[in-house]
């Protein structure tokens, strides 16, 4: 059984009424008295302030700055606009006066976050080490919701009534039912040898905030140093999913995952949508029926909860002309992209449009993935923090430290989420049934999972509490669980990530050995036949099965399909970083040319090898997964790490999609739906010998780059497969088809559209077939 966050000392604190007056005050204002006694004792003045920028000076902190004894001199509260940083000048602020009264009681601990209970709007956070908490209060008449300027209420927790253990909890009655924005100040220890990073200037981020406020446009400049705070909504209806709303439930061996970015997707003009809903969970609905034609039933959408594009550009430095488009760099983990709303919509109209797209694409057959970054969050390092949450809350807890109270770097981005700690697994597991049973998506792509693999020193755990808790957690047991089975520090887990039987894995060794063999590398033809027959070397065992492996030759970090056949080296000159990012090791083959040409030879060539490689995928054992835009041939001019940039290297381009549907396109989308009419490309277990036979007594040979094998079907509707990456022709002679049936050609990737893939296949295929250099093709044994 998972641990509850440590509840030593607790105490019950009685339901009494307590008063907080709002008023105007002068500077000698005393201290608000919060008692347990019924009665309404010493009602002292609480602190609204007028913010402008988000500043307070040092002379109209008022009461609070007393009663949780802050210096007298504090940098700026904007979350990163720390003095180092030379961002923001401070600025004055005005008092408002203001009469409102509460009643406020002394809350309960769970659970965390924001809650509607009978009492009121109860508040919850966990901090261990903190040594005084301040719940800081926005009103939506007190300011414009937009930009977050307007009236702070901040309401100091007194520790003996407000305080459950290691929670700190609170409740207000006559709170408004939502447009209340929230955060907290936390104090505590000062000393960063034993891992503590206090700053109570800081407003931070409830982590149980099920909403979160920022700009609402998304890489709007004017705004990029916006604060973020969380909100909640107890007045909308519950969303209605509808009465013959069911969920898609795809078998995994049966899926195919598209990888997607839900702003890029429809963010360029070419998509034809209005501007209102271009890069937006609403303009991904307008394009299922793209989907649904190429075929896919599943899609991978890239990180969808709360991040800051413009984190880059806070401050000066080498990148800060980037925006991040990817999203990973997690602010909070229960609250959906606000900037992914329709027209700027906000955090609560994104929750709803969220559960909108789901439920069109569940209408429609396609399973939600998410991408989850639980390794990191966008709090960076020491050296230039960018504090919104977790390491003013308690940064001993939330991150994985060395023995001198050091920030450990296992995840690349400055900090490594400490996932094995009791506090931080709960939080984890919490966001994911919150996905799960608010939002219904289908399954999670955990990214550097091998991080989640790591003790709170940072040591690797051959079992790994969090690993096991998500594979046995009764809400999650109808999700697709699939590990990115490494991480930064070298934690290599391909094949051997923990896994409960349940866990699937990117297969890291599928995507190398496929790029190899096809490109035309001596000595890998073994490896390839070993990637599309399963890779039983790496998954058979126990009672994994051959989908546990997620095949891929692209993914999202890497160059596209197309720049994967264009250019030998990385091209990431643009991103600023000194071509310090992305892989040297691509495998990747520009067929004669480095870049863009109007060679027709090599076009044609790259082409072929683009059809290829999805050919392969598409016939392999294992579930395949394509990144959006390779059916058209997306090019990101060989930059092989577009993480900060915010241009047509990520969108989706709908009009170059619609010139060359007639062919590249047309073959993407007649491979996979030929895949799905074929149980035997989805074998439930591994191949026997009756499921399959090599042609081949060539393995030794290693300058063979020459593969061919049948695949049996129980009705005798038998596949041929040959794939040969020889510069030259390779005349093969076929096998004697299963009785009373001829082969038909279905596939050819040497030949022109339409010719290149027949779903009907072509007959009058002879007992030999001259295969052309860098093709393949496909044979299927018809009546």
């Amino acid at each position: 059984m998972l641990l509850q966050p440590l509840l030593c000392g607790s105490k019950v604190a009685s339901q009494s009424t307590l008063f907080a007056s709002v008023f105007s005050a002068g500077n000698n204002a005393g201290r608000s008295s919060f008692t347990a006694n019924s009665s309404v004792r010493d009602v002292r003045p609480v602190r609204l302030m007028k913010q402008a920028s988000g500043s307070i000076t040092n002379n109209e902190r008022g009461v609070f700055s007393e009663i949780m004894d802050r210096p007298k001199l504090r940098t700026p509260d904007a979350y990163g606009r720390r003095v180092q940083e030379g961002v923001l000048e401070e600025e004055s602020s005005k008092v408002m006066e203001s009469r409102p009264s509460w009643k406020i009681f002394p809350g309960q601990a769970f659970p965390l976050g924001v809650s509607e209970v009978d009492s009121g709007i109860n508040f919850s956070i966990f901090s261990q080490h903190a040594t005084a908490v301040t719940l800081c209060l926005v009103l939506p008449e007190r300011g414009s919701i937009d930009t977050m300027n307007g009236g702070m209420i901040e309401l100091v927790l007194d520790p003996d009534l407000n305080k459950t253990g290691d929670i700190w909890h609170i409740c207000i009655e006559d709170l408004p039912r939502s447009n209340v924005l929230y955060g907290y100040r936390i104090d505590g220890p000062q000393d960063w040898g034993k891992g503590h990073r206090f700053d109570s200037s800081i407003v931070l981020v409830d982590p149980y905030a099920k909403l979160v406020e920022g700009r609402r446009y998304f890489g709007d400049i004017s705004t990029k140093l916006s604060k973020f705070l969380g909100t909640y909504d107890f007045d909308s209806l519950p969303f209605d999913w509808g009465e013959n709303y069911k969920l898609p439930n795809i078998s995994e061996k049966d899926l195919v995952i598209y990888e997607m970015n839900v702003r890029a997707f429809t963010i360029d003009e070419s998509s034809g949508l209005d501007s209102n809903i271009r890069g937006s969970y609403l303009g991904v609905i307008e394009k299922i029926p793209h989907l649904l034609e190429l075929g896919i039933n599943a899609v991978e959408l890239l990180p969808v909860f709360e991040f800051d594009e413009l984190e880059f550009q806070r401050r000066p430095n080498p990148r800060d002309h980037m925006i991040n488009t990817w999203g990973y760099s997690t602010i909070n983990f229960f609250s959906p992209m606000s900037r992914y709303a329709s027209a700027g919509g906000g955090s609560v109209n994104a929750s709803r449009e969220f559960k909108e797209m789901v439920k069109a694409l569940h209408s429609s057959g396609i399973e939600v993935i998410l991408d989850v970054v639980y390794n990191h969050t966008n709090e960076a390092d020491d050296a230039n923090p960018y504090t919104t949450s977790f390491r003013g809350i308690d940064n001993k807890v939330y991150y994985m430290l060395d023995n001198n109270g050091q920030l450990l770097n296992f995840s690349g981005c400055g900090n490594t989420l400490n996932c094995n700690h009791a506090v931080v697994t709960e939080l984890i597991l919490d966001s994911l049934r919150h996905w799960v049973t608010e939002y219904h998506v289908d399954g999670f792509r955990f990214d550097l999972a091998s991080v989640l693999c790591r003790g709170i020193d940072g040591s690797p755990l051959n079992a790994p509490p969090i690993i096991r808790a998500i594979a046995k957690d009764a809400v999650l047991s109808r999700c697709k669980i699939i590990a990115e089975p490494w991480d930064c520090g070298g934690l290599y887990l391909v094949g051997s990530f923990p896994n409960w039987d349940r866990w699937a894995e990117w297969n890291g060794k599928y995507r190398d050995d496929v790029r190899k063999f096809i490109k035309g590398d001596y000595g890998v033809k073994g490896s390839f036949a070993t990637r599309v027959a399963g890779s039983s070397d790496l998954y058979k065992m126990n009672k994994r099965r051959p989908y546990h492996s997620i095949n891929f030759v692209i993914a999202h970090d890497g160059f596209t399909l197309r720049d994967l056949v264009s250019y030998n080296l990385k091209h990431n000159e643009a991103n600023g970083e000194g071509g310090n990012d992305g892989s040297n090791d691509n495998f990747s083959w520009n067929c004669g040319f480095e870049g863009e040409t109007d060679d027709a030879s090599i076009r044609a060539l790259r082409s072929r090898q683009m059809k290829n490689f999805h050919l392969a995928l598409m016939i392999s054992q294992g579930t395949p997964m394509m990144l959006m835009g390779d059916e058209y041939g997306h090019t990101r001019n060989g930059n092989n790490n577009s993480y900060g940039h915010d241009t047509t290297i990520n969108n989706f381009l709908w009009d170059q999609l619609d010139a060359q549907k007639s062919d590249h396109f047309r073959f993407f989308s007649k491979v996979i739906k030929y895949r799905h009419a074929h149980e035997v490309f989805s074998h439930e277990s591994f191949l026997g010998k009756n499921d399959i036979t090599w042609h081949e007594d060539n393995w030794d040979n290693h300058d063979s780059k020459f593969l061919a094998f049948t695949l049996h079907d129980r009705s005798g509707a038998d596949i041929y497969l040959a794939f040969n990456a020889h510069n030259y022709f390779v005349k093969v002679l076929l096998p004697t088809p299963p009785e009373m049936r001829k082969w038909f050609r279905v596939g050819d990737t040497n030949l022109n559209s339409p010719e290149d893939f027949v779903l009907d296949g072509v007959h009058r295929i002879g007992n030999t077939y001259n295969i052309a250099p860098y093709s393949s093709i496909l044979l299927e044994a018809k009546y």
